[in-house]
């Protein structure tokens, strides 16, 4: 999701520009990605940092949906949600980080074309369902709070699976109308890429055609998918909000902002570093901070994504605790 473009990401010169647009009929193979630094000594150290990262968010990640999957307690709407969000949290972060570690290791940092547009697609793809898939946690957390008493009317399983479907959906359609439309440029002789992954906009910056039509449907997509996941986020939180405030005990108070909190969290952090990237004008853009931001979302967030839910969550600390507790009487049985 890109509205932001600068040809910062690329390193043609205008040179090159001029003769690739005489000879647009011919295309790369493959893409360089310089990386974030081209210190060996920094880049062992970054090497270190992403995999000890990359390994906490597989096991917390794949722990969240092994624990709600085996325990029957938090077989509920928000836990359903939930689950879905570690599996996109773990696809993200497994679609970045394991070409990223093995570009820190090797002084060959080539991508195929294919290779790189797969990773586009699958950022998309991850990113446009989360953004929906965030917006349905949202509601789900209004109608509990707001309308506790028909919470389980309302948030039945087929809503919830409704819900879910619906976002992989359209996450699916975007990706692949996008991709579409970035496959039909040119990208001749220049194709070094100062990012450490394939994103919409290094891609775009490096194009030797017209890329406004491309920019016009990728601000369609990101447009119409934050507006849409922003509004309902906004509007359910509103009302939780002017509900959560005609409570008169304080521990009511607690008890109910204590079921959003997380989530409200998540929205920020996530929200906060999508908007810092994407959502700027051109003239405030520095190549450096870019790239800090987009290490943050695609490969710190995923980590920290069940640290949140799970260390502020009692129900998920007491599933754990069940499961060790199942797990040893099972031993001691035997």
């Amino acid at each position: 999701m890109v509205i932001s473009l600068s040809r910062d990401y690329g390193s043609c010169s205008v040179e090159q520009v001029d003769r690739m647009g005489r000879s647009n009929n011919t295309r790369v193979s493959d893409f360089i990605l310089m990386g974030l630094t081209e210190s060996e000594d920094i880049q062992l150290v970054l090497f270190i940092v992403f995999l000890m990262i990359y390994l906490m968010s597989v096991l917390g990640n794949a722990g969240m949906i092994l624990i709600i999957h085996l325990d029957l307690q938090l077989h509920t709407p928000m836990y359903f949600f939930l689950s879905h969000l570690s599996f996109l949290d773990l696809s993200y972060s497994t679609a970045i980080t394991p070409k990223t570690l093995q570009n820190l290791l090797t002084s060959t940092k080539h991508i195929s074309y294919i290779s790189c547009f797969t990773q586009i697609y699958f950022c998309i793809l991850l990113g446009v369902t989360e953004c929906l898939l965030l917006s349905s946690m949202a509601y789900d957390r209004y109608v509990a709070i707001c309308n506790p008493l028909r919470y389980p009317v309302v948030m039945s399983k087929t809503l919830c699976c409704s819900f879910v479907l619906g976002s992989y959906s359209i996450g699916f359609m975007f990706s692949v109308i996008n991709v579409f439309f970035m496959s039909t440029l040119h990208f001749c002789d220049c194709n070094i890429i100062h990012h450490f992954f394939c994103d919409t906009s290094p891609i775009l910056a490096l194009s030797c055609t017209d890329t406004r039509h491309v920019e016009i449907m990728i601000f369609i997509c990101a447009g119409s998918t934050l507006m849409v996941s922003l509004i309902t986020i906004s509007v359910s939180y509103l009302s939780i909000l002017a509900t959560v405030l005609k409570i008169t005990s304080t521990s009511g108070k607690r008890k109910a902002f204590s079921t959003c909190a997380s989530h409200l969290l998540g929205v920020t952090i996530f929200y906060g570093t999508t908007i810092f990237t994407y959502l700027k004008p051109r003239k405030s853009y520095t190549l450096g901070k870019d790239q800090v931001a987009s290490v943050f979302y695609t490969i710190v967030i995923p980590m920290l994504n069940p640290l949140i839910y799970s260390l502020r969550n009692k129900e998920v600390k007491n599933a754990l605790i069940r499961l060790i507790q199942k797990r040893e009487g099972s031993r001691q049985f035997k």
